[in-house]
């Protein structure tokens, strides 16, 4: 989601063309992005209208499951200005039936590229799983072509090749009827659906009212293939799973739609057959779902298959009422492991004396490939080390994408209210329409923080000036801090409250305190544990180089530092009424209701100034090309008279842990704050900064009484940004607090334009802001 993106590497030898201008135009050079040769794949002859002989060709050497493709024309620094207009795709799974596809509507043309410059992204509705992929350039009038694609996607691990069922029936409704066929069936449809793919694995899952479907302009009954038990004498309908080879299944997911209101139930009992080489198996397997009358609702039936190896099954699903609808099947299997070499009998054997070693042979031939696939990760993980220390040497700068294909995890729901994730994984994979990398961009150098990793990104041409300067700040005695409250934890550190007795002693003259000398100063503590590597001792020092040059009045200062021993500390200011979310919560705003419940108040205007002031910080932060990536009322300190600073070590703290998703393995990220491009596409800008001030305003007009998105799960949060980014306005924007004017209102949603171009700058933010004042 955030997603770091994991690059399958497609060989020259896997990309082909039908012809080509010269060798410098060969298929090779088809890679987005690429300047390689003359900077793409061209055909040898004019493409003329209506002709569909001319296609660039990729072989994904194993079946994919394709959600988004990308395509560029050519400009060859300026010198070329080719571009195709249109184009078809064709794929196969096996490289002999070839299959046009058709998005959710039956139009096959897709739309290309208007000039040679720009990448165009196409989400693939319904998604293609294919092994060759085709992009056939289409035009209305004879011309020259030039194309460089892209594939967005991941391996296919279901197996699964086709599916046979019978073709879906037409339920009769009050107003219109629902039709349950399989609208996207990619195989023969004549009484049955023969030999293809379709509906039931597009990785999309019906809602729980099945008259209603994610896609726009369709019928009812559009995400369900169903029939009706009047058709079925027998009671049941037979539906057969071929798949590329032998498998060990270990379980079926069967999404189904449980409306009793509409006589629509889960089935009441499956019973598979399994075929595992030319004949089917006698003994099936059976198994009946626990019924659930107290909770209508789509969900996913789970059949254990018990391990059983096959490479076909076939499942006759019995009616439990009058309508079953069925909207994905999905299938948990390991591929069958083979002997690598397997022995050949020779003449020397005894046929009377064989043993059978294929047990034996089978079980080496896994080994080895266990072994193989480890070698393979451990290659993998020092790459990326060396590639890492390569970008760092390399300084700013854009890594141009060495791909044709990325790969995500293919995500089926769980519920119907994540059922669009599908989708969602596609945007994630794809990348920024207004020239935006595909990835975090190269000229950032992250610095992980001791609380998680959410300490200010630091370009690195200015991360290269700071690196012979020395830190601007003194040393610190350890024996005068006295701890108070953890305020946070995290893999390389703590952050704590601590109370400095003479502090004012260290500091810079033109930082004063409004402190008697004699009493201490609340500060906060960085301190990173004294068994940390080397590589989070280098930042942390980093870290302390990039927060002594920081000199503004609404960003948190370092005051002093103890590095002359371990722990490494850092110490920070830290403001008398704490962090600005826990502060406003306290309070209510000025009225009726304030004055009846006697609790303490802030007005309008001190709203507006605090927020003024946020975003003067930021104006700061912005013009030294600063991201703070964690921009939040939680990570913004309160002092005398409504001062605001604003702070970076919020992240961790047990108060807020709600407030971030937590990816497997992964660190925790503020999904309720970051922009779309932040979460599909990890980029971290100005403007995505601005867009979670946009979200920070909507919490101090709320006085922080109710988190952003509250009314979505993290999973449909993740889901939204992929309204966003495909901007059929179908996306969800935070409500008009009941405080908010017009006018501060407009300032928010100007933070939440899709296009990065089109956010305010935080001078313009601070501006408006200020011309808000009394």
């Amino acid at each position: 989601m955030l997603l770091l993106l994991l690059l399958w590497q497609i060989q020259d030898e896997d990309i082909s063309a039908s012809s080509q201008w010269s060798e410098s135009t060969a298929a090779r050079y088809g890679r987005l992005d690429f300047e390689e040769g003359d900077g793409a794949w061209c055909p040898e002859i004019t493409v003329e209208p209506d002709s569909l002989k001319e296609f660039l060709q990729i072989d994904l050497r194993s079946l994919h499951f394709i959600t988004l493709v990308g395509t560029q024309g050519r400009h060859a620094g300026g010198i070329g200005n080719e571009f195709s207009q249109m184009y078809k795709i064709k794929y196969s799974r096996d490289g002999s039936r070839w299959i046009s596809w058709r998005n959710r509507q039956g139009k096959q043309v897709i739309e290309g590229n208007r000039n040679a410059y720009d990448i165009v992204l196409k989400d693939l509705e319904p998604p293609i799983i294919a092994r060759y992929v085709r992009f056939m350039p289409v035009t209305d009038h004879s011309m020259n072509v030039c194309m460089r694609v892209e594939l967005y996607g991941c391996e296919w691990l279901d197996g699964l090749v086709s599916y046979n069922a019978p073709v879906g029936e037409q339920m009769s409704l009050p107003a219109l009827p629902a039709y349950f066929n399989d609208s996207v069936y990619d195989g023969a449809v004549i009484h049955r659906c023969v030999c293809g793919l379709g509906q039931l694995t597009d990785g999309v899952c019906g809602l729980d009212d099945f008259t209603h479907s994610h896609v726009y302009n369709v019928w009812p009954g559009y995400d369900y293939v169903g029939w009706t038990n009047e058709s079925f004498p027998s009671g049941y309908v037979e539906i057969m799973f071929e798949f590329d080879r032998t498998r060990n299944f270990t379980t079926m997911k069967v999404h189904c739609n449980n409306m009793p209101s509409r006589h629509a139930k889960a089935f009441r009992q499956v019973v598979c057959y399994f075929r595992s080489e030319a004949d089917w198996e006698a003994a099936p397997l059976a198994f009946g779902p626990a019924e659930d009358e107290e909770n209508p609702g789509a969900r996913f039936v789970t059949v254990n298959l018990a391990n059983r190896m096959a490479s076909a099954i076939k499942c006759q699903f019995h009616f439990a009422d009058a309508w079953m609808l069925f909207s994905e099947i999905t299938f948990q299997s390991v591929k069958r492991c083979l002997p690598l070499s397997p022995r050949l009998p020779s003449p020397e054997d005894d046929p009377t004396h064989k043993i059978d070693d294929s047990n034996t042979r089978i079980l080496i031939g896994c080994l080895v490939a266990i072994i193989f696939i480890l070698v393979v990760i451990i290659v993998i993980i020092l790459w990326r080390q060396v590639w890492q220390k390569m970008l760092e040497k390399r300084g700013p700068g854009r890594i141009p994408s060495p791909s044709l294909i990325t790969c995500f995890p293919r995500c089926v729901p769980a519920s119907a209210s994540a059922a669009a994730s599908k989708s969602t994984a596609a945007a994630a994979a794809a990348a920024v329409q207004d020239g935006a990398p595909h990835y975090a961009e190269a000229d950032i150098v992250n610095l992980q923080g001791v609380t998680g990793g959410n300490t200010y990104a630091i370009p690195a041409l200015a991360m290269d000036l700071l690196s012979g300067k020395d830190v601007a700040v003194e040393e610190f005695p350890r024996k005068m801090l006295t701890f108070k409250e953890k305020l946070g934890e995290g893999q390389f550190g703590e952050v704590h409250l601590c109370e400095a007795e003479g502090m004012q002693e260290f500091m810079n003259k033109e930082f004063l305190f409004d402190i008697p000398e004699d009493q201490p100063v609340l500060v906060a503590v960085k301190m990173l544990r004294s068994d940390a590597d080397k590589n989070a001792r280098n930042d942390f020092l980093k870290e302390i180089k990039i927060m002594s040059r920081l000199k503004d009045p609404n960003i948190i200062r370092l005051l002093a530092v103890c590095i002359y021993s371990d722990p490494l500390c850092m110490i920070t200011e830290y403001m008398e009424n704490g962090d600005l979310n826990q502060f406003l919560s306290r309070h209510e705003p000025e009225g009726q209701l304030a004055v009846l419940s006697n609790a303490p108040t802030v007005s309008f205007n001190s709203l507006c100034y605090m927020a003024a002031q946020i975003a003067s910080g930021m104006k700061y932060l912005s013009s030294l090309n600063f991201v703070h990536r964690d921009l939040a009322t939680r990570n913004c300190l309160v002092g005398k008279n409504y001062t605001i600073k604003i702070a970076d070590f919020g992240m961790s703290r047990n108060l807020y842990s709600g407030d971030y998703y937590r990816i497997q393995g992964r660190a925790v990220l503020p999904i309720r704050w970051m922009s779309w491009e932040s979460i599909l596409l990890g980029k971290f800008t100005t403007a995505s900064d601005a867009w979670a001030f946009g979200v920070t305003l909507w919490e101090i007009l709320n006085f922080c009484k109710e988190q952003p998105y509250s009314q979505l799960t993290d999973e449909q949060v993740i889901e939204n940004t992929g309204e966003f980014f495909r901007d059929q306005k179908r996306q969800i924007y935070l409500p008009q607090p009941v405080l908010c004017p017009d006018s501060l209102y407009k300032i928010m949603l100007s933070c939440w334009r899709r296009n990065t171009k089109e956010r305010p700058s935080f001078q313009e933010i601070h501006r408006a802001l200020l011309e808000m004042q009394p």
